[in-house]
């Protein structure tokens, strides 16, 4: 294993140290819980938090800011943030108008959330959740019952996070966090496994031309382990099943992610995203919006999802409001 790390067990505590150090006007962390929260408070408004394991970064403390979540919490490589986290952050953002919660379908994810949101209640916080079940690749899968969430995080992160800075009411913000988590759908494939820090050996074993399709943000197993093939048949695999799920039909408009798993080079990306273009012209289908880069990954894991989401005039509206944090900035 080479990593350019100092000691293991010090990771996650000198990775959110560098991140607050390298963005310090968008964010802050707090070493002793774990937490990264906007480095100046917006006006009161519904405030929006999430976490989970590190290792998927910049999901989801490279998403604290400006437009997005309001605070995040960073558990160790590839597990849950404790309930504690959770309440610590909630503290440091709360602003009086509510907390909705953005939980990727995983179970100690689930569980922490659920704990924390009972002890906030208990203090008279307004709170709701979002439980977010994008993947398509597996119902069942070796941390959860259901649905992954994985990449759709992003785009109901930047969605969501957007109309909370207009001054939505909590209900409002739920409400649509939950229709952009029923229209987008996700999946991916690696081609290598990812390397945990405090295991020091791959997670799985693939052979030299061998693929994992539909693999988990965590190194669970997908749909089938097949031989390795060209971007245009690995896309259409992958779109297929995604376009098949939910079902697109011709005539949508959608939000493309073509997301980098950790060791993906960009150029890689690009090829990927031109093919899928063709796939989802040839199926009517229209890109309305798009991101190409790594937003959800898996340490050092080789390989590619594709999320697609079905786009309304309000959803277009809100992912074109302005957003600024470590790891998306945009100003239109």
């Amino acid at each position: 294993m080479k990593k350019l790390i100092n000691k293991i067990d010090d990771v996650v505590a000198e990775a959110l140290k560098g991140l607050s150090a390298a963005h310090s006007d968008t964010v802050r962390a707090i070493p002793e819980s774990r937490v990264v929260v906007r480095a100046s408070s917006s006006s009161p408004k519904v405030v929006l938090i999430s976490g989970g394991g590190s290792g998927h970064e910049p999901l989801h403390c490279g998403f604290v800011g400006y437009g997005m979540l309001d605070a995040a919490c960073a558990g160790e490589i590839f597990t849950s943030p404790t309930p504690d986290q959770i309440c610590s952050a909630v503290h440091e953002v709360n602003g009086g108008r509510g907390v909705l919660f953005l939980v990727k379908n995983y179970s100690g994810d689930i569980m922490n959330f659920k704990i924390a949101r009972e002890i906030l209640e208990g203090e008279g916080v307004d709170v709701e959740s979002v439980v977010i079940c994008d993947d398509v690749s597996v119902t069942d899968s070796t941390w959860t019952v259901g649905r992954r969430g994985v990449g759709g995080t992003v785009f109901i992160e930047k969605i969501a996070g957007a109309y909370a800075e207009t001054g939505a009411s909590l209900n409002d913000v739920k409400s649509l966090a939950d229709r952009v988590n029923a229209n987008v759908r996700t999946m991916g494939a690696a081609l290598t496994s990812c390397t945990v820090p405090a295991v020091g050996r791959p997670t799985f074993g693939l052979g030299d031309d061998e693929i994992e399709l539909g693999i988990g943000i965590h190194g669970e197993p997908g749909r089938a382990r097949v031989k390795m093939s060209s971007s245009a048949e690995i896309v259409e695999y992958i779109a297929g099943a995604v376009v098949d799920d939910l079902p697109f039909r011709p005539g949508d408009e959608v939000a493309v992610l073509v997301n980098g798993m950790g060791g993906t080079p960009l150029i890689e990306l690009y090829i990927v995203y031109n093919d899928l273009k063709q796939f989802l012209g040839g199926r009517g289908i229209k890109i309305g919006r798009n991101l190409v880069g790594s937003y959800i990954t898996s340490l050092d894991m080789q390989g590619v999802s594709i999320t697609l989401l079905r786009l309304d005039n309000q959803m277009k509206e809100l992912w074109d409001h302005p957003v600024r944090t470590p790891a998306l900035c945009m100003w239109r």
